[in-house]
C-alpha cells in the first residue's frame, strides 16, 4: 500500500514536470505563498491541466485497474463580489482493470453565472465486468458476473431562483446496454430478466438543488441540498417502466480553522421494475458497488479532517446504511457499514482542490481510493 500511494505521487509530481519544464523554471506548478508544489497558477495562467492517474481500487471490479484523466480547471469569466463562483471543469477518461474492464468517457461541469445557468454532459463508452450478488434459497449468498457493453450520455441544466442558491432544471440519462452473463448456471437466476440483457433505458427527469458551500471541491462550510425525480416509460423510449426519488443532504462546518465536520444523509425510492444493474445501491467507501442493492436505501456517514498544515491534512471517516429489497421490511436488512483514514494535500489552493488517499473497510469488504476533492464528489 505504501509503495503505490509514493508511485502515484511520484507519477503525479513528475507528470507535471514534464508537462511544460518552462512552466516548472517560471514558478507555475510553485505557490508563491509558501513555494509549495501547488497547480493553481499552472491551471488558471499556462490553461494546463492536473494529469490525474489513478489506481483503480473498486472491489466490484477487481480490486486493481490504472485510469488517466487529464482535468482541466478554469475559474470563471463572470465573477461576483462577495459570492463564490465555481470554476469550469472539463475532463476525459480511459481506465483499465485487472477483471478486464475498460472505460472511455468525458464530461463537462460548468456554470453561466450572468445568467444563473448550471450545466452537465457527460458520455462515454465501455466494457465493464461486474459482479452482483444475491441471496439464493438455502445456499446463502452467492455470486453472479455480467459483462457489460454499455453507452451512456447524460445531461442536466438548472436555473437559480433569484440569489437563492436555489438551483432547478431538467436532468436526462440515456443508456443502451448488451449485458452477458459470465456464470456457469444454465438458467437465469430470478432476479435477470431476458428483457435486461439488451436493453435502452431513456430517463427524464426533474432536479432541485441547494448549494451554499463554499467550495466545490473539498468544502470547509456550508450546505447542499439535492432531490431528484426520474421516470423511465414506453413514451420517454425507455424498455422499462419504474420511477426513482433520491435525497441528498450534506454539511460542513468548520469547528476551529483546523477542524472540518462533514456530514451526509441520502436516501433514495424506486417504484415499478427496473432492470437489476439499476437497482438502487449503497454507496459507501469501502462497500462494492452493487454488493447490496433494494427499492429503497437509507445512508447516514461523517467525515472529520483536521489541517496540521496548511497543506497537509489527515481525514478519518464512518457510516453506515440499509438497502431494502422488495417486500422485506426495513429491520430485517442487512446493515452496512464503513470505516476508515486517510491524508489528503492541498494541490491547488486558489481553488481548494484537495487530493489524498484513503483507505476504508466494511462488514466484508476493504479497499483504498485515490481521492479527488470530496470523496463524496467522487462516490455520490
Amino acid at each position: 500500500m505504501l509503495k503505490r500511494t509514493y508511485l502515484v505521487v511520484a507519477i503525479l509530481y513528475q507528470s507535471f514536470t514534464c508537462l511544460s519544464q518552462d512552466q516548472e523554471k517560471k514558478g507555475a506548478l510553485r505557490d508563491s505563498l509558501d513555494h509549495r508544489l501547488d497547480a493553481s497558477d499552472f491551471l488558471m495562467s499556462a490553461n494546463g491541466f492536473i494529469p490525474l492517474l489513478q489506481i483503480i481500487t473498486e472491489p466490484a471490479l477487481g480490486h486493481f485497474g490504472l485510469s488517466f484523466a487529464p482535468i482541466f480547471i478554469h475559474p470563471n469569466k463572470y465573477q461576483e463580489a462577495g459570492r463564490y463562483t465555481p470554476p469550469n471543469v472539463t475532463v476525459g477518461f480511459a481506465a483499465y482493470t485487472v477483471n478486464q474492464t475498460w472505460m472511455l468517457g468525458a464530461m463537462r461541469i460548468a456554470s453561466l453565472p450572468r445568467y444563473g445557468l448550471k450545466y452537465r454532459i457527460g458520455a462515454g463508452y465501455g466494457s465493464v465486468n461486474m459482479d452482483f450478488y444475491r441471496d439464493i434459497g438455502g445456499l446463502g449468498e452467492k455470486k453472479f458476473s455480467f459483462n457489460f457493453k454499455s453507452i451512456p450520455f447524460f445531461g442536466s441544466l438548472t436555473k437559480e431562483i433569484g440569489h437563492s442558491n436555489v438551483f432547478a432544471g431538467i436532468q436526462y440519462l440515456y443508456m443502451s446496454s448488451d449485458v452477458s452473463p459470465e456464470f456457469g448456471f444454465t438458467t437465469l437466476p430470478d432476479f435477470v430478466t431476458d428483457k435486461s440483457l439488451k436493453s435502452h433505458v431513456s430517463s427524464p427527469g426533474l432536479v432541485v438543488e441547494y448549494d451554499a458551500r463554499d467550495n466545490a471541491f473539498t468544502p470547509n462550510s456550508g450546505q447542499l441540498l439535492s432531490a431528484n425525480f426520474t421516470i423511465n416509460a414506453a413514451w420517454t423510449g425507455s424498455d422499462f417502466e419504474f420511477r426513482n426519488v433520491n435525497l441528498k443532504a450534506f454539511q460542513f462546518i468548520q469547528t476551529t480553522d483546523n477542524w472540518v465536520s462533514g456530514f451526509r444523509l441520502e436516501t433514495g425510492f424506486q417504484f415499478g421494475d427496473s432492470p437489476f444493474y439499476l437497482n438502487p445501491g449503497i454507496n459507501l467507501r469501502g462497500v462494492p458497488m452493487a454488493r447490496y442493492q433494494g427499492k429503497s436505501t437509507y445512508l447516514v456517514e461523517t467525515e472529520q479532517r483536521y489541517d496540521f498544515t496548511m497543506r497537509w491534512s489527515a481525514v478519518l471517516f464512518t457510516g453506515m446504511a440499509k438497502a431494502v429489497p422488495d417486500k422485506e421490511s426495513f429491520s430485517s436488512a442487512t446493515l452496512v457499514y464503513n470505516y476508515g483514514t486517510g491524508f489528503r494535500y492541498l494541490m491547488a489552493r486558489k481553488f481548494g482542490l484537495r487530493m489524498g488517499i484513503d483507505v476504508a473497510a466494511s462488514n466484508e469488504d476493504f479497499a483504498y481510493y485515490i481521492v479527488f476533492g470530496s470523496a463524496w464528489n467522487n462516490r455520490g
